[in-house]
């Protein structure tokens, strides 16, 4: 194996972990702070990369990009309204249920609107630039994402750290009921959770799509899969825990496709899982969990 080829291999990687990694940040945050997995996540990533391909029709790419992103955080906000809020003092089994009814309803809503042929993603011109570095040939996007995904979770952890939603969001994930009590209101910061988490995951979809093509209904279920393995192992709740474990995963899925086992990457993707569940159960950043008795 060439240098060169070695190089090219990990930018795909660090390209292809960018994009998880802001998924997966989606997933950390909402559980975090709901103690619940948003199974629809992935499916909200999905329909970010159709309301590109239509708002690219109308629009030039620097509107479109504002619109997509717009229109995924309407449509995570919608959800949480109506599937998450009228639940919340429900059982955490119920909560988990209406998730993955949202999940399935995104999908065959997708399929109703779209047709279940995949749809060809718009080329970004800014984005699809290729750089040639002698033997070397990389697109602008492969080197924008895990620039963009460092600088955007530095200033996701500056905002839960130094801003008053960020302390509020941190008194909601310790005890929901004393931080009303102590005047924060809990249906708004959840709500701003899920604002977050959706806007970074319509910029990982545009990441995402722009290097694969093409859309379809089901685009999102693997790749949403991948992003909840990343956030678990990176240790879900912990927001650069799940960065790391976006680029662990992206990594490993590249490697082993360039290693001629394509066949096994998905794979791969949850025995890695095990593993790190096997040896440590709360995730390489994870704090472990103390039950009181």
């Amino acid at each position: 194996m060439s240098l060169s080829y070695f190089i090219q291999q990990l930018l795909n990687g660090l390209s292809l972990g960018g994009a998880y990694a802001l998924i997966a940040i989606g997933y950390t945050m909402v559980y975090g702070i709901l103690r619940m997995i948003n199974f629809a996540h992935g499916d909200e990533f999905m329909m970010a990369g159709y309301f590109m391909i239509y708002s690219i029709a109308v629009f030039p790419w620097f509107i479109s990009i504002p619109i997509v992103i717009a229109a995924t955080v309407v449509l995570g906000v919608l959800i949480e309204r109506v599937a998450y809020r009228p639940l919340r003092n429900a059982p955490r089994m119920s909560v988990m249920i209406s998730a993955i009814g949202v999940s399935y309803l995104l999908e065959n809503l997708a399929n109703y609107l779209f047709t279940a042929m995949p749809q060809s993603y718009p080329q970004i011109p800014i984005l699809k630039y290729v750089y040639n570095f002698g033997d070397i040939s990389v697109s602008r996007v492969t080197i924008l994402a895990p620039v963009l995904t460092i600088v955007l979770t530095v200033l996701l952890v500056m905002l839960v750290n130094k801003t008053k939603l960020g302390m509020a969001m941190r008194a909601c994930s310790k005890d929901q009921e004393t931080a009303k009590i102590m005047g924060i209101r809990v249906d708004n910061v959840i709500t701003m959770t899920f604002v977050i988490g959706c806007a970074l995951a319509a910029v990982g979809s545009i990441l995402y799509f722009t290097d694969r093509n093409t859309v379809q209904p089901y685009s999102g279920s693997l790749p949403g899969l991948k992003c909840f393995v990343a956030a678990v192992i990176g240790g879900i709740g912990n927001i650069p825990g799940a960065v790391v474990g976006g680029f662990i995963v992206g990594i490993c899925q590249i490697a082993i496709t360039a290693a001629g086992y394509s066949v096994f990457s998905d794979a791969f993707t949850f025995v890695l899982l095990f593993i790190i569940l096997l040896v440590r159960p709360s995730g390489l950043f994870g704090e472990k969990a103390v039950d009181k008795v």
